[in-house]
């Protein structure tokens, strides 16, 4: 038998086994569609058309599991008069996948070395059939039609394709709302019939102004619903890259079909995370080409399903500094779009974070750069303070006979909040190069919450300890401006950054810290960066402060003035990079 190529994924997950029963309710099925000449029939193919391509699947592997043509034909005595129907029944051949699955069936049987008179037979006949299925020419009316017109049949065949998308079009045009007579009878019943016939047309460039018409009609009327159907192959089609549509019609496809939703957010996390060397820049420019920012400013429930989704995500990996970023940077392309909408567009913020302490969300979700950084540190003593009031109460209902799960609640949404607003998390930690023994404790408070969110008790306590402890260490090494390094302080700060259970503190917030210590101190260049190489060549975190570094280098890009002297700050970060 002939070598089959990769076979197409069936779409169903779930189909019975493959046998002689199944087979003859097929046959029966397609012997009954005949060649789908009545509107009934071809509705009846629509809805039918998603479980057949998981039978043809499951044939294209029976076949290619069989050891010749003749054991095929023997083991399903059917098959040849079943799939020789479906090949003339233009209903299912019209659909891209079902054509191609067809053709794996036909070549999956051609004998390259016949053996005996049935495959020989068999060759002749699907050499017919699949000359059929590349053509399309066999209907003799078709042919005369095509003679007397003086068109070649590809432009036959699109001619009355997009002749029936724009009558379908126009048809799908007039809603409950466009009716003259409140008597006469709605026409919205037929835009389900019309999604069903577009089942088999998702991957044809000629039926996209039909698909973007039906998924961007005004909801006037519940009964104008999209079949399910339709909405699952035009997902299928769209994630394969098989359909074409333009931007706001894919929006549209997210707000009609949730499946498609998570399929968009899914994918896009799997793009970003399975690449574990992207640059911050690099996901920043990927997020910002997604459409799923821009459809969340647009429908606030996209947004909030998205929003689940990371959420999560980050529930099972609190500590991945990727999926942080990621969901910050998000966030910033959101809002961004949000900021580009027209007045009467607006949904009140609070319809976008519904879960979200509310004294936080204006606090969080105002930019740094639209205030003056002067009012900076009041701010974040202020998201400080509130934070810890939650974790407070939270405690408190530790101690209740009761507990309180709404308490874990609220804080575990504050702490969620503070990873999509992540820019007050990086101000945070440039704060702390310039902040003193008497002030930095409310800073650090919230830098050690980011990091360890979940801890609670004395979990916490013990962990703020050891921040401090390596935030002296910190100001210590880089408030010294002459003489030797002090070693034991640079070997103090490499202890706490081991992994030992008795400083559970996460090496990536001394690292954060020690990054900006480096950038933003009046420490000389070549002192600071041989503190910085030498903390990261001994805890092999070479990576995560390059991350670190171009992750602050991004937002100090992105803000119009960062400090009196921006340009010494910059020049450090680039000679910090080399190292």
């Amino acid at each position: 038998m002939a070598q089959q190529q990769p076979p197409i994924q069936s779409q169903q997950t779930s189909e019975p086994l493959l046998n002689v029963q199944r087979m003859q309710f097929w046959l029966e099925k397609v012997v009954c569609w005949g060649q789908a000449g009545s509107p009934d029939i071809q509705k009846d193919i629509c809805l039918h058309l998603r479980r057949l391509q998981g039978f043809l699947q499951q044939l294209v592997s029976h076949i290619n599991n069989m050891s010749s043509t003749t054991e095929a034909m023997k083991s399903l005595p059917f098959l040849g008069q079943f799939l020789g129907r479906l090949c003339w029944n233009p209903y299912v051949t019209a659909d891209d996948t079902s054509r191609r699955l067809l053709f794996q069936c036909m070549w999956g049987l051609y004998s390259e070395h016949p053996s005996n008179a049935v495959e020989r037979k068999a060759n002749q006949w699907i050499q017919k059939v699949l000359c059929q299925l590349a053509t399309e020419e066999d209907n003799a009316a078709v042919q005369e039609l095509m003679k007397r017109m003086g068109v070649s049949p590809e432009e036959y065949h699109l001619k009355v394709l997009r002749k029936m998308v724009t009558l379908l079009q126009e048809n799908i045009g007039k809603s409950c709302s466009s009716l003259s007579n409140i008597n006469q009878r709605c026409s919205c019943e037929s835009i389900l019939a019309t999604s069903e016939a577009c089942v088999p047309l998702v991957t044809c460039p000629e039926a996209a102004p039909l698909i973007g018409a039906l998924l961007q009609r005004p909801a006037t009327c519940v009964r104008a619903a999209l079949s399910e159907d339709f909405l699952d192959a035009l997902s299928s089609a769209y994630l394969s890259q098989g359909a074409s549509l333009e931007e706001q019609a894919v929006v549209s496809l997210w707000y009609h079909s949730l499946s498609s939703l998570e399929g968009a957010v899914l994918s896009l996390l799997e793009s970003l995370l399975t690449n574990t060397g992207s640059t911050p820049l690099e996901i920043k420019q990927h997020v910002a080409k997604s459409l799923l920012p821009k459809a969340c400013a647009q429908h606030c429930s996209i947004f909030l399903v998205t929003s689940d989704i990371f959420r999560s995500i980050l529930k099972q990996a609190e500590g991945n500094k990727s999926i942080k970023f990621l969901i910050q940077t998000f966030t910033s392309c959101f809002l961004r779009e949000l900021a580009l909408l027209q007045p009467q567009e607006h949904v009140s913020l609070k319809a976008f974070f519904p879960q979200s302490p509310q004294s936080l969300l204006v606090p969080l979700l105002t930019l740094p750069s639209e205030m003056p950084q002067e009012a900076w540190r009041h701010h974040l003593n202020w998201i400080s303070s509130s934070v810890q009031r939650l974790t407070e109460e939270e405690e408190e209902g530790d101690r209740d006979s009761g507990g309180s799960t709404r308490g874990h609640h609220k804080v575990y949404e504050a702490w969620f909040l503070l990873v999509q607003c992540g820019y007050w998390v990086q101000v945070t930690a440039q704060l702390l190069v310039t902040s003193g023994p008497e002030d930095f404790g409310p800073l650090l408070w919230l830098l050690t919450f980011y990091h360890h969110p979940t801890r609670r008790l004395h979990h916490r306590a013990l962990q703020l300890v050891h921040a401090k402890e390596a935030w002296n260490h910190l100001h210590c090494l880089f408030l010294v401006l002459a003489g030797p390094l002090p070693v034991d302080r640079l070997q103090s700060l490499l202890t706490l950054m081991s992994p030992q259970p008795q400083q559970p503190l996460s090496p990536l917030l001394i690292l954060k810290l020690l990054v900006n210590f480096a950038v933003f101190s009046q420490q000389q260049l070549s002192r600071s960066t041989k503190i910085l190489q030498t903390v990261v060549d001994q805890s092999g975190l070479a990576g995560e402060a390059a991350c670190v570094l171009h992750s602050l280098e991004l937002r100090l890009n992105e803000e119009s003035c960062v400090s009196s002297d921006s340009n010494r700050v910059h020049l450090r970060i680039k000679a910090l990079q080399n190292i």
